[in-house]
This record gives structure tokens, C-alpha cells and sequence, in this order.
């Protein structure tokens, strides 16, 4: 890159990244004038992970508490019956299950999808 003249590296107006953190330092020190802009994959990719991680946190979240109240039932003598959602799942499995259609557009839905949505 330092073969590039200092004066054509100047003209550069924008620059793509990815995330790595040495990246940034060189084209901060070899294209000081260019905006630097993460590249759009790595950007969605952090996304998709922390939807994720949310998603499953709140299906363990949920199985904790059908296992208490199951526990519960038993407890009392009574069968334990999962709430029914409009759609027809439980809430456990509308979180098992919403892990595709998230990821989609809503364009490119199921009507099951779009129910669970």
C-alpha cells in the first residue's frame, strides 16, 4: 500500500473494512482522508449471533419455568398443560421454531411463520 503515492492514497474518499482491529490502523495510517465504513457481512453476522443468543436465553428461560410448574403439578396432583398460543404452539416451541423466520423477510414468510411472528 505504501507503494501508492501519498497523494493518490489521499484522493480516497471511502474504504471497506472487516472487523478486524489491526485493519482499522492500517487504513487509518495509509488512507487518512477516506471514511471507514464495516463491510456489511460482518455487521449482520454480529446480529444474527446476538439474536440468537437471545432467542436461546429466553427458550432455556422459558423451559425453567414449564419445568417449575410441571414440578408444581405434580406437587399438587393436577396434569400440567402447556398454554396454547394462538397459533398452536406452546412457547417453548414458538422459540424452538421462530429461529428461521427471523432471519428472513417478512416478504418470504410461511403463513406458519407468519402466525409465530
Amino acid at each position: 500500500i505504501e507503494k501508492i503515492p501519498l497523494q493518490q492514497r489521499n484522493l480516497v474518499k471511502e474504504i471497506t473494512l472487516d472487523m478486524a482491529g489491526n485493519m482499522g490502523l492500517i487504513a487509518k495510517k495509509c488512507f487518512a482522508n477516506a471514511t471507514r465504513v464495516t463491510d456489511r457481512f460482518h455487521i449482520q453476522k454480529l446480529a444474527t449471533e446476538a439474536l440468537q443468543e437471545i432467542r436461546i436465553k429466553y427458550r432455556w428461560e422459558v423451559i425453567d419455568q414449564e419445568n417449575d410448574a410441571i414440578e408444581k403439578a405434580k406437587k399438587s396432583k393436577v396434569n400440567f398443560e402447556s398454554k396454547i398460543l394462538s397459533n398452536g404452539d406452546t412457547l417453548k416451541q414458538l422459540l424452538a421454531r421462530s429461529r428461521y423466520f427471523l432471519y428472513k423477510t417478512k416478504s418470504k414468510w410461511t403463513q406458519n411463520q407468519t402466525e409465530r411472528a
